[in-house]
């Protein structure tokens, strides 16, 4: 049985590590004295990196991590091989529907394609039948979305309507804890969404007791996050919007004043 663990890293970050039998794989440690605490503390090999997109609170535990566990499998966005400044070895380069199978820990993972925050970022899927898991680094958060530092509005709504065809019961690992700030935005779009105002209140108290918010599930996400609820026509002709994507792209763009 796979455990997936938030390892917290600097001020709002989490370094997702999956875990099982001895063996781990970390999703994009932007720390690695963190990393390396964890997997000392627990008896844990590393045996594999995953990298959703480039930027440094990401990417920056790699040179040590790689020092250290020479033998682990680094992946990552072959979109932003040059955007990535770190050396690295016993690489592997993915693109949009590449499938890769992590012998150690007996878990395969399908990469979407998610430009938007970034140019290269991508998602990492596990699916079977146990599971249904989305590692989305800055793409998808909960009850929001990563900001548009190199895409489009355009591209980042396609990017979010391709991970909200994942089951329902798909959890969500994103890599911040934005979720209390992404839940009074909401609440702004949508004074009257009862599932915004249970949600903000179920997660403030997560927070008053120590706890993280994450992961979500698609299925709520589809209650709660705006920014996957600009199909509703309801909020198209609420916020005078003619579609799916200007609505998006109005609400991207408020968010970041907001």
């Amino acid at each position: 049985m796979h455990q997936v663990t938030a390892l917290p890293a600097f001020k709002y970050n989490y370094i997702w590590c999956i875990h099982s039998a001895g063996k781990a794989i970390v999703v994009d440690p932007g720390d690695a004295d963190v990393v390396q605490h964890y997997l000392q503390a627990n008896n844990l090999q590393l045996v594999a990196i995953l990298i959703t997109h480039h930027h440094w609170d990401h990417v920056d535990g790699l040179p040590q991590l790689q020092q250290q566990w020479q033998n682990a499998t680094l992946y990552l966005p072959a979109a932003e091989q040059h955007k990535i400044k770190h050396a690295a070895q016993n690489y592997q380069y993915l693109s949009a529907d590449d499938l890769i199978t992590i012998p150690d820990l007996a878990i395969n993972f399908r990469i979407i394609s998610t430009p938007g925050h970034t140019l290269g970022h991508i998602c990492y899927v596990a699916e079977d039948a146990e599971k249904n898991w989305l590692f989305c680094g800055d793409t998808l958060f909960s009850a929001g979305c990563g900001r548009l530092f190199e895409g489009s509005a355009a591209q980042m709504h396609q990017s979010l309507t391709l991970l909200n065809q994942l089951p329902a019961d798909t959890l969500v690992f994103c890599t911040h804890e934005y979720t209390i700030s992404n839940l009074k935005f909401a609440l702004e779009v949508e004074p009257d969404n009862q599932a915004v105002v249970e949600h903000l209140d179920f997660c403030q108290n997560l927070r008053q007791q120590g706890q993280i918010t994450l992961p979500t599930t698609l299925k709520i996400e589809r209650l709660i996050n705006p920014f996957l609820r600009c199909e509703q026509p309801q909020l198209q002709q609420q916020w005078q919007q003619t579609n799916a994507q200007n609505l998006f792209t109005f609400l991207r763009d408020w968010k970041n004043r907001f």
